[in-house]
């Protein structure tokens, strides 16, 4: 077994991009502009935002964060997103996830201009990537994707399921696992909450993605010998033992799965950190106009 080090990869594509960043300063060249934006006081999207913020500054980039009160009307946030689509000193914006009930999320995510869309969840982005169009990937799946490359994991010809079809996680990955390209090239079942014997076809995957949101739910019963394990959750699971009150758990249940994987990610210290490098890669191909 050898653990997929997110920690390990993500100092590494960081270097890459703080030198590619330095290198536009020395060309006298634009640098690269994140713009988040905040709605209300939600705990975890605090944390995420101000990581996002934080990974920014670590590598020389430009990073602002908007903060609305939750009570914000809906035509005030589109009216922000509008504005910063036409500063053409701000390269990407993100709305970070989840917004207030009132707020429709597709809408937010259908204002903001395809070309300034670094979480890649517009519908053009991922009609893009469907048709292997050059597109923004959604953060988390291209952290997958370079994850495997970087480790040089076969994929070829191998069974990839994914466990989760939400529209930011399993229903790309299970896009991009196809692709003729690699990573890529499986046959992909995509499965979810309605799925009959999911434990069975979990034990038919060369490569298992969990990405369905439950701590621990995939055991060590739902895995085979051998398999590349790809672990997506995150949650906050009570627990009395720690100071904060609680310990982050993935969606795989870690010590009994581990030993009978080939590869596994850790949970902290896995995909999550892919994730942020991706928002940062794509922040990158947006000043220089890669993608559009």
């Amino acid at each position: 077994m050898q653990l997929l080090d997110g920690k390990y990869l993500s100092s590494q594509i960081k270097q890459e991009i703080a030198a590619e960043v330095a290198q536009i300063r020395e060309q006298g060249g634009k640098i690269p502009h994140l713009v988040a934006i905040l709605v209300g006081d939600n705990g975890a999207s605090e944390t995420y935002v101000a990581s996002k913020m934080k990974n920014c500054e670590e590598v020389g980039m430009h990073s602002t964060l908007i903060r609305f009160d939750p009570s914000v009307s809906e035509e005030e946030l589109l009216d922000k997103v509008r504005e910063v689509n036409e500063n053409p000193d701000m390269d990407g914006l993100i709305v970070q996830l989840p917004v207030p009930a009132h707020i429709n999320p597709d809408r937010v995510m259908e204002t903001i201009n395809p070309a300034k869309d670094v979480d890649g969840f517009h519908p053009i982005n991922i009609g893009r990537m469907a048709k292997g169009l050059p597109a923004y990937i959604s953060a988390t799946p291209q952290g997958v994707l370079e994850m495997l490359k970087r480790y040089n994991i076969e994929t070829s010809g191998k069974h990839c399921v994914v466990v989760g079809r939400s529209q930011i996680v399993g229903l790309p990955m299970s896009i991009l696992m196809q692709r003729n390209t690699y990573p890529g090239n499986c046959t992909v079942t995509l499965t979810h909450s309605r799925t009959q014997n999911l434990a069975e076809i979990c034990r038919s995957a060369d490569i298992l993605v969990a990405a369905l949101g439950k701590p621990e739910f995939v055991k060590a019963d739902m895995v085979k010998e051998g398999a590349v394990v790809i672990d997506v959750g995150l949650e906050r699971v009570p627990d009395a033992s720690k100071k904060s009150g609680f310990s982050l758990k993935g969606d795989v249940k870690f010590d009994e799965v581990a030993p009978k994987t080939s590869y596994i990610t850790p949970v902290p210290g896995g995909v999550g950190l892919m994730t942020i490098c991706s928002l940062m890669q794509n922040t990158l191909k947006a000043a220089r106009r890669e993608i559009y």
